[in-house]
């Protein structure tokens, strides 16, 4: 009897075990949070570094059966770099094998305007691992970036804004490569046809569709306006484009361009100077370079935004012509007390 009681002891001693082992494996062991929620790994983290992070991001209902599974399998020597989603109902067992397999969360990169070199570094820098230090580096690498035909003016040039999937510890040189791939991609043989036809390089093209792109977001629009500046440098005529004095200035919410701006030094100011800016003023859409490649064929030197505040504009041949324009505008705009 004394035996049996034995067996009978050991049996629930160790269902009970298997019990206790079984909830520290699978029982959930995530916090409820209303959106998802990330662990990042950087690349070199040890296991302390990695208890740390998931200990400062309020991640676990119970860290110490966590560290306790992190021990049983051995995660100190698997550590992989990058993004985890900590979901809903996920035991330790689950958290850990996620983490050891290195399973991470990719990032949806979306870039849509990006006006200066600094705010495509800033992008990257602040949604993935990459360091902003290296990518500065990188963009100004002339023999670097003379693979993509471009220099370190021209970066916005190989900045399509599209929506970009990384995983979170992407180095700087993959980043701006996978980014890149698209511009090229883009740049079929036919679209290259034409801006030769038009007498322009890629980045030329590239530039005068960043203004276009800064004049207007009305799509149906675009053509006209890129036959404006086309136009005008065909003839050798300034630019003369309010958004490149903006750029210029280092002020994008000026409402008015006055002549101490006009009269700004630089050669982005193409009140100033003559010819094109040395590079984009903004990372152009599809829209806009392919206007640029599809102008509407006009005798159109000027433009000026309509008094109606419907963010289309009139276009005119003579200067005459556009004055009347502009008075206009600038009547509606004294109207509604608008500096």
């Amino acid at each position: 009897m004394k035996f049996k009681s034995f067996v009978y002891i050991a049996l629930a001693l160790g269902l009970v075990g298997s019990i206790f082992i079984y909830i520290k494996l699978f029982r959930n062991n995530t916090v409820a949070h209303a959106k998802p929620k990330y662990l990042y790994i950087r690349t070199g983290s040890n296991i302390e570094q990695v208890l740390k992070s998931i200990s400062d991001s309020n991640l676990l209902k119970d860290e110490k059966s966590f560290l306790q599974t992190a021990q049983w399998l051995n995660l100190k020597n698997a550590i992989h770099p990058g993004r985890y989603e900590f979901e809903s109902g996920m035991g330790n067992y689950s958290l850990v094998s996620m983490l050891k397999s290195g399973r991470q969360k990719p990032v949806k990169l979306v870039i849509n305007k990006l006006r200066t070199k600094d705010d495509v570094i800033r992008k990257i820098s602040t949604q993935l691992e990459a360091d902003s230090n290296e990518l500065r580096k990188l963009f100004e690498d002339s023999t670097y970036l003379k693979k993509y035909g471009i220099n370190s003016s021209q970066i916005q040039c190989a900045i399509m804004p599209a929506t970009y999937e990384f995983y979170w510890n992407t180095k700087a040189d993959k980043a701006f490569e996978k980014i890149a791939k698209s511009y090229e991609n883009f740049w079929t043989e036919e679209r290259k046809h034409k801006a030769t036809a038009l007498n322009l390089s890629v980045p030329q093209v590239i530039t005068i569709a960043s203004i276009v792109e800064e004049e207007t977001n009305k799509n149906d629009e675009k053509p006209n306006i890129a036959s404006v500046y086309l136009n005008r440098y065909k003839i050798g005529m300034k630019l003369g484009a309010d958004p490149t004095v903006k750029f210029a200035v280092g002020n994008f919410a000026l409402k008015r361009i006055l002549n101490v701006h006009t009269q700004f030094p630089s050669p982005y100011n193409t009140y100033y100077t003559n010819g094109l800016p040395p590079g984009p003023i903004c990372t152009p859409s599809a829209k806009s370079i392919d206007a640029v490649l599809n102008p509407t064929q006009t005798k159109f030197l000027f433009f000026c935004a309509k008094e109606d505040f419907s963010g289309y504009h009139n276009f005119a041949e003579t200067y005459a012509e556009h004055l009347a324009n502009a008075r206009r505008y600038q009547d509606a705009l004294n109207k509604r007390g608008i500096k």
